[in-house]
């Protein structure tokens, strides 16, 4: 079972991008899912989670108002839509299958990562 997320690149400050992730067969359809990042030298950090069927999202109060998760269970694809990128959102992203455990959400399966570095 794998995951790939793809999209990333080089960005001036105030710019755009959009991230997309793919599975195999139907992992990204059948579950909640998840954008989390890695800045250099810092932790992986959660950055947004949409539950199946996409009824509920849930984002990290860094990226609120500017990033926007989706998904496009015809396409069997997750999205992470960012606008207003600004130097701190340098990282590398990873999309992820997201589980519920009562208190905090934890990832089942990592897919790999797509670099996303912004200027200033």
């Amino acid at each position: 079972v794998q995951l790939q997320a793809s999209g990333g690149g080089l960005v001036q400050a105030g710019g755009s991008l959009r991230l997309s992730c793919t599975g195999s067969g139907t992992i990204v359809r059948d579950n909640d899912m998840a954008w989390y990042r890695q800045p250099p030298g810092q932790q992986r950090e959660l950055v947004a989670v949409i539950k199946r069927e996409g009824a509920v999202t849930t984002y990290a109060d860094s990226v609120k108002g500017r990033f926007t998760i989706s998904r496009d269970d015809a396409k069997l694809a997750l999205y992470l839509q960012m606008n207003d990128l600004e130097s701190e959102d340098t990282a590398v992203y990873y999309c992820a299958v997201a589980q519920w455990l009562g208190t905090k959400w934890n990832v089942a399966l990592w897919g790999r990562g797509t670099l996303v570095t912004v200027s200033s």
